[in-house]
């Protein structure tokens, strides 16, 4: 399918999902437990990406659609261009209501103040129910952010003052993950279970598995991630880095894949079309069966993951 008849097909439908019918996800209320945290998520989650470089009027109609259908877990990060410029008055109707997760890159404790100062006033809110540590890839990360003039005294503190409620990290290393899990009680982890890393890439059954063991909640990008992109390849999706899934069927086993892990939560790759494609597949959301099961490991074995064991 080319890309445009899936956004096209895509948005049609998207027209006429009704308030989300979620009596036939796992949980009768359609949300499930964040860990130890007490907090219940919707099982797809809204990345701020989405909003990035949107007009506000467009944003504030994307948030609002999105909360009407049972969204309450919307995730940022600086990085993000102006996606919280655009997210902070478009959620600002629902904030009491939702659960704001928000990410530095920085791993410094001066960088790391500065720049969750800045996402809350951007975001016009007073805290943030989660706070994380973006993209932690190597051992330095990890080290430099538990050192003596690292980020984590800023996370900690913020904690402390109201500020932050619940601390987290992403990261897309198995072995920065294991060594940041080592070094905190971190109340969730944001990563990479996808299909293909999975079991061509035996990339995230370790992390998955300690994460379990430490009872935090795990909350999961690139559920709907195919391959990458070829060096000579423009992007098909210009907020999408990678080569996502555009074929109906194949979607649904990769959502319903990420969503069977002991996952609380999926964000779907960064344009609408897979937003609401990701929300259809929600709303009639089994675990994999054995067959399916077998089927995506078939599917795997010739693909090229985004990530992988090294």
């Amino acid at each position: 399918m080319k890309r445009r008849e899936f956004i096209q097909r895509t948005l049609a439908g998207s027209a006429a999902i009704s308030l989300m019918n979620w009596s036939a996800c796992q949980d009768p209320d359609g949300k499930r437990s964040l860990g130890k945290t007490g907090e219940k998520l919707s099982i797809i989650g809204f990345g701020g990406i989405l909003v990035r470089d949107e007009p506000q009027s467009a944003a504030n109609e994307l948030v609002a659609r999105a909360f009407e259908q049972g969204i309450n877990y919307f995730d940022v990060a600086p990085t993000y261009g102006n996606a919280e410029e655009k997210l902070g008055p478009a959620l600002e109707p629902y904030r009491k209501n939702a659960f704001l997760a928000c990410k530095t890159n920085k791993r410094d404790k001066a960088g790391a103040q500065q720049e969750l100062e800045e996402s809350l006033r951007k975001l016009r809110t007073d805290h943030f129910d989660l706070y994380q540590l973006h993209a932690i890839t190597t051992p330095e990360d990890v080290e430099t952010a538990f050192g003596p003039e690292g980020a984590m005294q800023v996370f900690v503190k913020a904690r402390q003052e109201g500020k932050v409620r619940f601390l987290g990290f992403s990261a897309h290393s198995e072995r920065a993950a294991l060594m940041a899990m080592q070094r905190f009680d971190f109340d969730t982890i944001l990563f990479p279970i996808n299909f293909v890393c999975w079991y061509k890439g035996d990339f995230g059954p370790k992390v998955v598995q300690k994460a379990k063991e430490k009872e935090m909640g795990i909350l999961a990008l690139k559920s709907m991630a195919h391959t990458r992109l070829a060096k000579e390849e423009s992007r098909p999706y210009k907020k999408c880095w990678y080569r996502p899934i555009i074929d109906d069927h194949i979607a649904d086993l990769s959502v319903r894949f990420t969503l069977s892990q002991g996952t609380t939560a999926a964000v779907p790759p960064g344009e609408s079309p897979f937003f609401w494609k990701a929300l259809e597949i929600a709303q009639k959301y089994q675990p994999l069966t054995k067959e399916e099961n077998q089927e995506v490991q078939k599917l795997a074995k010739d693909v090229e993951p985004l990530f992988k064991t090294t």
